[in-house]
């Protein structure tokens, strides 16, 4: 159990060193969705969900992407959907849930690390609320064909604090509030829900 952690803790502390070629998604590389400048806060380093959500001006067909994000303490009396809540939008259309989630047993297709609504995680990997948390994503874009034809799903894999929780897994459509699936690339946003949820070291590796 003990070799077990160092092993879990050496690879976080990898993934969490941006790569060669990885593009660092600080608060000048967003917009909100307007298109204005990102108006969310830095705090103590890192960016603080500010009103309305904010998506990268870049937009992105394949990648492997790393967040770290720090859930407040939830209102209290709050359950479900109302903790502290946020999100990670791939491509604007496919959400990996972000949400106060500690101790759900069995996780949800809904709580943190779900691709939200579809699937939930294999294993709970929460940690507690003021605690860092790490997401690495590779990401594999949906395909179509000339005629505009779906022929392949996207899709995703998740490391949930050095946990693996969904292995390359087709997700079957947009979620939520996600824009419809297509072709053409699209950015990454981070949802505003009302929370004051905190981002920081965030990097994306574009793959060929």
């Amino acid at each position: 159990m003990r070799i077990a952690l160092l092993i879990g803790l050496l690879l976080v502390a990898l993934q969490d060193k941006a790569p060669e070629g990885a593009t660092l998604l600080d608060a000048a590389q967003f917009t909100m969705e307007d298109g204005k400048p990102c108006t969310w806060p830095v705090v103590d380093g890192a960016l603080e969900v500010g009103k309305g959500s904010i998506l990268t001006k870049e937009k992105y067909q394949d990648f492997q992407l790393h967040v770290e994000f720090n859930l407040p303490e939830p209102p209290a009396g709050s359950t479900g959907q109302g903790r502290s809540n946020s999100g990670v939008y791939i491509q604007r259309r496919y959400e990996v849930q972000i949400l106060e989630s500690m101790g759900d047993d069995p996780p949800k297709n809904n709580g943190c690390a779900s691709i939200y609504t579809q699937k939930a995680p294999d294993k709970n990997a929460a940690k507690k609320a003021g605690e860092w948390q790490t997401y690495d994503i590779t990401f594999k874009s949906a395909r179509f064909d000339d005629a505009g034809k779906k022929t392949a799903g996207a899709r995703i894999t998740v490391i949930w604090n050095g946990v693996k929780v969904h292995d390359d897994y087709e997700i079957t459509g947009k979620t939520g509030a996600g824009k419809p699936e297509g072709a053409e690339p699209g950015p990454i946003l981070l949802q505003d829900h009302g929370h004051k949820v905190k981002f920081r070291n965030l990097w994306i590796l574009p793959k060929k």
